[in-house]
């Protein structure tokens, strides 16, 4: 099985950046979803020299690499993920700091930059959301355009674009080939009735870059891989099946305080999820 596995480094707050990716290395991954934040390749004191140290120990280890921006107070550290793309104040903070991010993934030849639409507020109207929601995505294809990068946007519950329908109207007006999709496996469970294997077939020429963690009762939090009820054999040979060659990212940002045991044993878990899978089955996720 062809499957390429990464790990994010929102799981390893409490680390340096370079000893995480040793560690994610060491484990096994063959990849990184390198969530830019105040310890981790801050894209506002991030000098030159340090991207191409970042972009040589990457190499060094053989990791891919994709870049996340839902660092939680990097922007306001008295407000969580504030300011948004649809934030009543601060709009513009978000997008320097999209583009800034954007600048880094050129620069370390990323393979996506993944970012979400934010929270509606309560005196904001849902149609000014979404103008202002569009306005900086094509902004932000035109700057990704011109940078030659690839964006992936993720839906999120309980944010304005929180499931694969609202996606597809913000994909309509995003026509920018640049403008693709996170798609976010848990995500998928607490969102969608119709099955994986339905939801990745009809967006599978928009995914660049996939979460993964497990999730029990459709509730949106991100749990270590058996502490939920997702069927992960059934879940990897969809994405076997449909020959995906991005990075598959495993997301447990609550984790930190753990992360080089957790690291390791959700690389343990998916190596053994692939080794069980030898054919065709007739299960649908």
């Amino acid at each position: 099985m062809n499957l390429s596995f990464g790990y994010n480094t929102n799981g390893f707050a409490h680390h340096q950046l370079g000893e995480a990716l040793q560690i994610i290395a060491d484990c096994g991954y063959t990849g990184v979803a390198l969530t830019l934040d105040t310890h981790h390749c801050n894209p506002f004191t991030t000098e030159p020299a340090d991207l191409v140290k970042l972009g040589q120990l990457l190499k060094k280890l053989n990791l891919r690499v994709v870049i996340e921006t839902g660092a939680r107070f990097l922007l306001n550290p008295d407000r969580k993920h504030y300011p948004t793309l649809i934030s009543t104040d601060g709009r513009q903070i978000r997008i320097e700091f999209m583009r800034r991010a954007i600048d880094i993934a050129h620069e370390l030849n990323a393979e996506c930059v993944s970012f979400w639409s934010g929270m509606l507020e309560p005196e904001t109207t849902e149609q000014k959301a979404w103008d202002w929601l569009v306005t900086g995505c094509l902004q932000l294809s035109e700057h990704a355009k011109r940078r030659g990068v690839q964006l992936a946007f993720e839906p999120e519950p309980g944010m304005l674009v929180d499931d694969m329908a609202k996606f597809e109207v913000l994909k309509k007006h995003i026509t920018s080939a640049r403008f693709g999709l996170t798609l976010d496996i848990g995500h998928v469970f607490c969102t969608e009735t119709a099955p994986l294997r339905q939801v990745y077939g009809r967006f599978s020429n928009l995914v660049r870059n996939i979460h993964i963690e497990d999730i029990r009762d459709r509730k949106h939090e991100h749990l270590m891989f058996g502490e939920g009820e997702l069927d992960f054999p059934a879940i990897l040979r969809v994405l076997a099946e449909n020959k995906y060659t991005g990075l598959i990212n495993v997301e447990l940002s609550r984790d930190s305080h753990q992360a080089p045991d957790v690291c390791r044993r959700s690389m343990e878990f998916l190596q053994a999820v692939c080794k069980k899978i030898t054919g065709p089955s007739s299960a649908t996720p």
